[in-house]
């Protein structure tokens, strides 16, 4: 089968290739044919080194598809089932499950240190254990949650990652208030679901910052009051806060350097988000008086915050409501072959999502 593997951490593009193999069906797995990925930025952080992954690797973890094969002791799921994958499924019985925190939840990350791929010249990895730019992947059970038919692979795809971290930062890990003031520093995909997190939310002022022209245009269709470059974050503070800070500032970023601008620019007693995925190397500093004296919170959100089922479902109700854009998340659209395509896109910020449609 097809698959785009990148052979050696720090290479920056990946080689299609039709002599890949998935591996490790059994039982409590499945199988499951790729039909729609989305090209998220942590696939591009594992291909540099920022996030920890072993080579040769599959990227791709916000994926969906139909079900091909279960494997014994596999409940509630069946062949032509569709399905998204969930690179972080919970076990439900370690200490961070049972206390409500499935997010937080390590068996997933236990299956990124199991080869599921193989070719000829020896096994392949899948990103984030999971692995979706390829054809066909074998995962455990609990990766494959079934979407209703209505939900086109595409958008179930989105749902996957992007935007459920995105949308759940807002919600459940900042728990954003009604009137108030928010910042939003990096207007990828993610972003933009933060944004309209906050909007759902009820903020009341919602300030979009990126680099890049496109994408603050962007953000102001998708419910950002207010786009506009770093350099002119300073003066939207002064401007919208009188210079105090804002309520709630996320970073998308995944980087010391905007995190530091993001504490910066929250007020005193204000929150802090953190969403980007950054380095195990990259340092934030802070010094302990700033700290104690403003008393900010400082909240990172990992895969949004909350159970992850139930951030599906509530995406998944409010797409159908019209009460949040996901089609219009997908600006570009590449087959398989194009992946690196899609990684130029990604990298030069043209891009709010690339749907890989396999």
């Amino acid at each position: 089968m097809r698959a785009a593997v990148l052979h050696e951490i720090g290479q920056d593009k990946l080689e299609v290739l039709d002599d890949v193999e998935a591996v490790g069906f059994g039982p409590g797995r499945v199988r499951i044919r790729v039909r729609a990925t989305g090209l998220c930025h942590s696939d591009v952080s594992a291909m540099s080194g920022v996030l920890p992954q072993p080579a040769p690797f599959i990227p791709g973890h916000e994926g969906a598809g139909e079900i091909l094969d279960v494997g014994d002791g596999v409940t509630g799921l069946a062949p032509g089932q569709r399905v998204l994958l969930c690179w972080l499924p919970a076990c439900g019985a370690c200490a961070a499950c049972r206390r409500g925190q499935t997010q937080l939840c390590l068996a997933g990350f236990m299956n990124a240190g199991t080869p599921n791929f193989r070719r000829p010249g020896g096994d392949v990895f899948g990103f984030a254990g999971t692995g979706t730019f390829t054809e066909e992947v074998v995962v455990d059970a609990g990766c494959a949650v079934p979407i209703p038919d209505d939900v086109p692979f595409d958008i179930a795809a989105l749902i996957g990652c992007g935007v459920t971290t995105g949308l759940g930062a807002a919600i459940n890990t900042a728990k954003v208030e009604a009137g108030s003031s928010v910042a939003v520093i990096g207007c990828g995909g993610v972003g933009i679901s933060a944004i309209q997190g906050a909007r759902l939310q009820g903020a009341a002022q919602i300030v979009a910052v990126d680099p890049v022209e496109s994408r603050r245009e962007a953000a102001l269709r998708f419910g950002a009051t207010e786009a506009v470059a770093p350099e002119a974050l300073g003066d939207a503070k002064q401007r919208i806060t009188a210079g105090e800070g804002f309520d709630y500032v996320f970073e998308v970023v995944g980087k010391s350097a905007t995190a530091r601008t993001a504490y910066e620019t929250t007020r005193r007693g204000g929150t802090l988000c953190v969403v980007g995925a950054g380095a195990m190397d990259d340092h934030l500093q802070l010094n302990m008086f700033e700290l104690f004296f403003d008393e900010k919170r400082i909240l990172p959100s990992m895969y949004g915050g909350g159970d992850v089922l139930r951030s599906y479902e509530r995406a998944i109700a409010l797409w159908r409501a019209g009460r949040i854009d996901l089609e219009s998340l997908i600006t570009h659209r590449v087959p398989l072959a194009g992946i690196n395509e899609a990684l130029e896109q990604m990298r030069t910020g043209t891009s709010l999502r690339t749907c890989i449609e396999i």
